[in-house]
């Protein structure tokens, strides 16, 4: 007998509901992606037990009728496919129809669906994959899905379940990337006893990040828009009838162009890991590694390489040049010219931070340095909003002043602590409410405007130094902190990559040439790197078996400084765990030239000295962080220099 058979459907339903259904916010992306694609506007989500016992998403979408909520729950039943072609063009969030059945297979679950032109809707109970009862209800247009019990039936996937309060968290940043995704639609997530977000319809992107996050993340904010034609990057143009939404401010790309949209963080901005990088292609939020690693090539330069930036990107393109259809949670994607839109993003991202030239000020009242902390999160409630409020580790971590106009009106949808009966049906708040935030949000966003601008650097006047260490200066509106060696280094790298670029490499032939030892793996490293040495003024030949002998340096270096930059060059280069570039070697090379030429802490410096320091500084392009991402300049301004002393 043949060792080969065919599984049972009910075992294929749990294998596949393993690949769909990882965790209770696999439930909640999953539910509220279909809301979304029926072209929902208001979105509400119920959960109890973060998750595990209770998850109900409510919407005023399109609605199914009795025969489509039935075969819903058929594996790869879907509205959006209808051929193989149109895989290589897909345009909604969800298009592989597991999803429902997955979720049902593992959970209890009920369906009540209503097309708004039909005059009852339809109710499905569903408990382990079998279908309990159907039958027909009176129910408000939109669809509601309720899950409970998940993973009843499979007891082992429910003990590798985490804390409530940890599954809760995962579901609370879900929600909030798509409420960021989706500006014009209202969004409300709420536990049993708590209200976590609520999040009404706003007119553009930059008012939902003032919404969700507040005040004091937005000022930390640099907005970016870019925009590449495909006929530049080397990819066909799509037909002319075929055009991207741009949904996160309501406004339309032109045909055959990558656009870039969102926000990127001031390099004092620092995050311990990646949880606040949210990108989406096309509104569908996504893991990819190669926009992670254009990110991570952005700030290069600009901040420490073991802290994270906060970046909000909307990458739109047409839909033929990304494959959504590589994995089953639809998180991972690949791109048709990977290469491209990397660089698109690289490139896009580092000339922002380059015009926009942010500097640093002092937290709080004069705690100045950039601090790495855990990832964004969205604020609480107004105090007294609820009878009881739960902070969620892992998620409610930072903390700004409480965005009381995002929960204004909490109290006229009468949510209550320690509610379990929530009815299903859409509690739409007031219009004027909705009107009131969205004025508080343009508001708080027209008085916050105006950024400050490292071009007042060119009118700052010393005053004197700190320890020797430290530049003080003043100019009208602020008091300086300058550090006078990353200031210098700054300066330095910038010149060396413009000599570079120009071929105009200033260069000294050494008295005599320095000998230096290296082991197998930077010899190996030296072979690859050594034209760009070559380039940026060195002279280096092999010197024996394992050693070489440096004869010319550029001329900012000293010789003594020679053995040390090579060596942590070659270790550097040595660490990479992934394939050097041109690009990365020369930026390195010259952070390194710039760090050992530079002007050292405990040097006394005179005022003529400090001027040209302070003025050449003002003429780099990105004069707020050193190569390595320190801090060059600390601001202290007016305002809050009249704060600190309570005289506002």
């Amino acid at each position: 007998m043949g060792r080969i058979h065919v599984l049972p459907e009910h075992i294929a339903n749990k294998i596949a509901a393993g690949e769909v259904v990882e965790r209770p916010a696999s439930v909640v992306k999953e539910l509220l992606e279909n809301s979304l694609d029926a072209g929902s506007r208001h979105i509400r989500l119920q959960l109890e037990a973060g998750g595990k016992k209770l998850i109900r998403i409510s919407d005023d979408g399109c609605g199914m009728v009795r025969d489509d909520a039935l075969l819903a729950f058929e594996r790869h039943a879907t509205s959006k496919i209808r051929n193989a072609e149109d895989l290589t063009n897909v345009a909604t969030l969800g298009f592989r129809g597991e999803a429902l059945p997955s979720i049902a297979s593992v959970s209890r679950l009920r369906l009540d669906t209503r097309v708004q032109d039909e005059d009852s809707g339809t109710t499905v109970e569903i408990a382990g994959g079998k279908i309990l009862r159907v039958e027909e209800a009176g129910l408000p247009p939109g669809t509601s899905i309720t899950v409970r019990d998940l993973f009843f039936n499979t007891p082992a996937r429910r003990k590798f379940l985490k804390s409530e309060s940890t599954e809760l968290s995962h579901i609370a940043s879900l929600v909030t990337h798509y409420a960021l995704a989706h500006p014009e639609t209202h969004f409300e997530l709420h536990s049993t006893t708590n209200a976590i977000l609520v999040a009404p319809p706003v007119g553009h992107l930059r008012a939902r990040v003032y919404q969700v996050f507040g005040k004091d993340v937005l000022e930390q904010l640099i907005p970016i828009s870019a925009e590449l034609p495909l006929a530049r990057a080397g990819l066909p143009a799509p037909p002319p009838w075929k055009r991207t939404k741009q949904e996160s401010d309501g406004t339309t790309t032109s045909p055959g162009s990558l656009r870039l949209d969102g926000f990127v963080s001031k390099p004092e901005v620092q995050k311990l890991n990646r949880g606040s990088i949210y990108t989406f292609v096309n509104s569908r939020l996504v893991r990819d590694r190669s926009i992670q690693h254009a990110l991570s090539e952005a700030y290069r330069n600009v901040i420490p390489p073991t802290v994270f930036p906060v970046v909000l990107l909307f990458l739109h393109m047409p839909h033929a040049e990304v494959d959504v259809n590589v994995h089953p949670s639809k998180t991972e994607i690949r791109f048709r010219q990977q290469a491209v839109v990397h660089d698109f993003i690289r490139d896009a991202v580092r000339s922002t931070m380059v015009k926009a030239r942010p500097v640093p000020g002092f937290v709080g009242e004069i705690r100045a340095r950039p601090t790495a902390t855990p990832a964004l999160a969205v604020h609480q409630p107004t105090a007294g909003a609820f009878d009881t409020a739960q902070s969620i580790p892992g998620f409610l971590l930072e903390l700004g002043s409480p965005a009381s106009t995002s929960f204004h009106f909490i109290d006229q949808i009468q949510v209550k602590a320690g509610s379990t009966n929530v009815s299903p049906q859409i509690l739409t708040p007031p219009a004027t409410a909705t009107a009131q935030i969205a004025a508080a949000c343009d508001t708080a966003l027209a008085e916050d405007s105006v950024s400050e601008s490292a071009a007042s650097l060119a009118t700052l006047k010393p005053l004197g130094q700190l320890r020797d260490s430290f530049i003080l200066a003043v100019n009208q509106d602020a008091l300086w902190i300058i550090d006078q060696h990353v200031a210098h280094e700054r300066i330095l790298f910038e010149k060396v990559l413009r000599q570079r670029a120009e071929q105009r490499v200033e260069s000294q032939r050494l008295l005599m040439p320095i000998l230096i030892e290296l082991n197998p793996a930077q010899q190996a490293v030296l072979r690859d790197i050594s034209e760009e040495l070559e380039k940026n003024g060195f002279e280096v030949e092999p010197f024996g078996a394992r050693s070489i002998a440096v004869k010319v340096a550029p001329s900012e270096l000293e010789a003594s400084e020679l053995e040390h930059i090579l060596h942590e060059l070659l270790e550097q280069f040595c660490r990479q765990e992934q394939a050097l570039n041109l690009e990365q070697v020369r930026r390195q090379i010259a952070a390194s030239i710039a760090c050992h030429a530079a002007i050292k802490v405990n040097m006394t410096l005179e005022a003529s000295k400090m001027e040209w320091l302070l003025r050449e500084l003002a003429k780099t392009d990105c004069p707020m962080a050193c190569p390595h991402g320190r801090p060059v300049v600390l601001r202290y301004s007016m305002k809050e220099i009249q704060k600190a002393f309570k005289r506002i």
